[in-house]
Order: structure tokens, then sequence, then C-alpha cells
């Protein structure tokens, strides 16, 4: 049944893996996941609204350095169990969550029911969390 989890996370698998591609990112498999990392990729993610050291799509992670893959893997494997589970209604849930909590005047990352989720599997005095405002 695993199959099935790939195939229905995988319009956001394939456009996590072209994003990839096209900045020039280094693919490593680990456990059934594509982590990519590269100096675009990082000038990316860290000129995202909420800065970021790594971001999922599907079954892919995509990560500033080696070390912040090393360094997330946890927190993002929750992101693809998520995916897993919601498919291609996933960044539509994530995004109107964000949406909804900004409207409500509260912190539309942290708030975020699936950052919660992720978040929680994470020891406590190893989290950084990205700088508000950025």
């Amino acid at each position: 049944m695993r199959w099935l989890r790939y195939l229905w996370a995988a319009p956001n698998t394939l456009i996590g893996i072209t994003i990839g591609l096209l900045l020039g990112g280094r693919v490593e498999w680990v456990s059934g996941v594509a982590e990519i990392h590269g100096r675009w990729i990082a000038r990316g993610l860290r000129s995202m609204p909420v800065p970021a050291a790594a971001m999922t799509l599907g079954h892919v992670v995509l990560g500033c350095t080696i070390g912040d893959l090393e360094r997330t893997r946890r927190h993002e494997r929750v992101h693809v169990r998520q995916y897993e589970r919601w498919g291609p209604f996933f960044l539509p849930a994530y995004l109107g969550a964000s949406l909804v909590l900004r409207l409500m005047g509260r912190d539309a990352y942290r708030g975020n029911p699936f950052e919660i989720e992720a978040y929680a599997v994470d020891d406590p005095s190893a989290v950084t969390y990205p700088r508000r405002g950025v």
C-alpha cells in the first residue's frame, strides 16, 4: 500500500522535484524521501516570508544545507506523512489554515495545526523558530 501514498502525494512531489532540479540542487534519497539542497534552494528558503531551513513538498524535502536537512529531518517527516494523508489537498489546507489564522490576528505559522503537529516531535531544546517579521 506504500505505493498508494506515493501516488496520492505525487502532484506535490513533482513540484518539489521540479523546483529542486531547476535550482540546481543535489539530490539524496533518505528513507524513501528525496532530500535536495543547494545554494539557490537556500536563497529561496531564506527569502520566504517565514525564512526556513527546510520545506517539504510531498516526498521531497528542500533544504539549505545537508546539516539543515539532518537537523530538521524528524519535523519534515511529519510533513511527509501529512502529504500522504492529504495528498493534493495539503497545500490548499495548509495555506487556508494560515490565511484564517492571519485574518484572526494570530500567528499564521506557529498557530498552523500542521506546524503544531510537526513541532511536537522535536526536542524543545533543539527547536529553532524563525524570527518574526523577517
